[in-house]
């Protein structure tokens, strides 16, 4: 099923992940669960939206220095909570083209190869490990009945695409929907990503440079087979790795289902 979009004027990626159906045939409840790109840029309008949908926790996963360049907006009903995956963005979704210029003009394979190891790293570092269990107590703390939780990034894809699979495989959602709410980003960020590639053209971008601005601003199931791979290889199935390195227990899980199921 496509994801729910919602009507932000001044952001993109900004869709909830409720409706999606579980295994048991429950549903993700609606008005409760939020992913989205970066909230620097919401007009006043999208923060009264925000704050009408529901909004009551701002959950932001990008790194120190890219909070810094671009605080977050959202409506004063919402708690801010600022839970860094890395400490740099790991990802590039921040850089500029004449930024990534350097590193990624020759070899138009480095960008796609940066973002199959980010994925490992996404699944390895203690730094990610730690934002994710946060992740899950920021949610499992959400006893509202109609208040909504938002985690983000920059792009909304990568951390916040990792955000979204383990949470949706602690709900019980199958690997198809979850591949397909991860994909989905590709349609909903395509304004962004022709807007970094013209502005690349502008510059003289070599055909290399441009591959690479592509894979970095897009996402693959390559980049997601990588994490899942990775996960497999360590531990062994993602019910081991949400129990054993995110520290989510049973009875947590059986929580996050009565919170954000019916």
């Amino acid at each position: 099923m496509a994801p729910y979009v919602l009507n932000i004027k001044h952001g993109l990626n900004f869709r909830e992940l409720g409706g999606y159906p579980t295994k048991s045939g429950q549903v993700i409840k609606s008005h409760k669960i939020i992913r989205a790109a970066k909230l620097s840029e919401l007009s006043d309008a999208d923060l009264d939206y925000l704050a009408d949908y529901g909004l009551i926790s701002d959950v932001d996963f990008r790194s120190p220095e890219e909070q810094a360049a671009e605080p977050d907006r959202y409506p004063n009903i919402a708690e801010y909570h600022f839970v860094p995956v890395f400490p740099t963005d790991e990802t590039k979704s921040s850089e500029q083209a004449d930024a990534l210029q350097k590193s990624f003009s020759r070899d138009p394979h480095a960008g796609f190869e940066n973002m199959v190891k980010t994925y490992a790293d996404i699944v390895k570092m203690p730094s990610a490990q730690k934002a994710y269990r946060r992740f899950f107590d920021i949610l499992l703390s959400n006893d509202s009945e109609n208040g909504a939780v938002l985690f983000h990034c920059t792009a909304g894809k990568d951390r916040t695409g990792m955000g979204a699979v383990y949470l949706l495989s602690a709900l019980g959602v199958d690997g198809h929907t979850i591949r397909q709410d991860y994909l989905a980003t590709n349609d909903l960020i395509q304004p962004m990503v022709e807007k970094n590639l013209a502005a690349a053209r502008k510059r003289g971008a070599t055909d290399a440079l441009l591959a690479n601005i592509r894979d970095l601003g897009t996402v693959s199931g390559a980049f997601l087979d990588s994490a899942l791979a990775t996960i497999e290889e360590e531990y062994g199935s993602m019910k081991d790795y949400l129990q054993e390195a995110l520290q989510l227990t049973p009875a947590e899980k059986r929580d996050l289902r009565e919170l954000y199921l019916q």
